[in-house]
């Protein structure tokens, strides 16, 4: 069950109207790494949770406070739209060669949500489903949101640095110190969960099963041998179930490829070699 509380988590109040900053700031809101994308991710995740209760809680609590950053962001977007030019705007949409070169005010703020904010990213592509992460596997899943929140928090501090709107950064503010516990947050859950499974995802699948004169080599696909300084190339595995190896020169383990023609209806040109015996 969810309810809404009228006030906002924090401040969001502009010092002054900034129609273009409010598309920018479309991006941190409905952007792969926006607001609505972590809410309904953790959201997701938090909801098809099948392990341990705290996994579950921790999820919803997290999810459930970045609907108050969507919440504050919005609010924001829609304040620093007050007095912004509509007319010129709409007229603007109405010619595509003056809408190229206007270059500030998103038209869309004004012809579609009515001076509001939108589900959309800063160059008003809609939000999109399918940057939602939730595999099921927690380990996996936790990985993912410390990289959703470490491009989101990169995202608000070069926003940051694009205003000098006290009030903006003042909101800007919080959220990035929110990332900041985020970040943190997913890191001391993957490293729980790496306490008590192998690092490597999935934990379950038998290692057996793999081709594992490779699972610790790393291949040198680049000219030169620099990559072999890294401590990805010697010593012990990351899991600890093997040793690091460099392979200077890699070595094709398979045959060329040799394909069966096309079928005549497909009109392939030019037509392959004959059919394999």
């Amino acid at each position: 069950m969810f309810y809404h509380v009228k006030e906002l988590q924090y401040n969001a109040k502009p010092q002054r109207p900034d129609p273009v900053y409010a598309k920018k700031l479309q991006e941190v809101l409905g952007g792969q790494y926006g607001e609505i994308t972590v809410m309904m991710q953790y959201l997701f995740q938090g909801w098809n949770c099948r392990g341990e209760e705290k996994y579950r809680d921790m999820l919803l609590d997290i999810g459930t406070e970045e609907i108050a950053h969507v919440e504050m962001l919005a609010t924001m977007i829609a304040q620093l739209l007050d007095d912004a030019p509509v007319q010129e705007q709409e007229a603007a949409a109405k010619d595509p060669a003056v809408e190229a070169i206007l270059g500030g005010m998103n038209p869309q703020h004004a012809i579609v949500a009515g001076l509001g904010a939108m589900p959309a990213d800063s160059v008003g592509v809609p939000f999109n489903g399918k940057y939602i992460i939730s595999s099921g596997n927690l380990l996996a899943d936790f990985r993912a949101n410390l990289n959703a929140e470490s491009q989101g928090r990169l995202q608000v501090v070069r926003l940051y640095e694009m205003t000098d709107d006290p009030g903006v950064r003042d909101m800007l503010s919080w959220l990035i110190a929110r990332d900041t516990m985020h970040q943190n947050q997913w890191a001391a859950a993957i490293e729980e969960l790496e306490q008590k499974q192998s690092m490597v995802v999935p934990a379950t699948f038998p290692q057996s099963l793999e081709k594992t004169e490779v699972s610790y080599a790393f291949m040198n696909c680049s000219k030169g041998e620099e990559s072999s300084e890294g401590r990805w190339a010697s010593g012990k595995s990351m899991d600890g179930q093997g040793e690091f190896t460099y392979v200077a020169d890699p070595q094709p383990f398979g045959p060329n490829p040799k394909l069966q023609p096309a079928p005549p209806y497909m009109h392939n040109t030019p037509p392959g070699p004959e059919p394999l015996k």
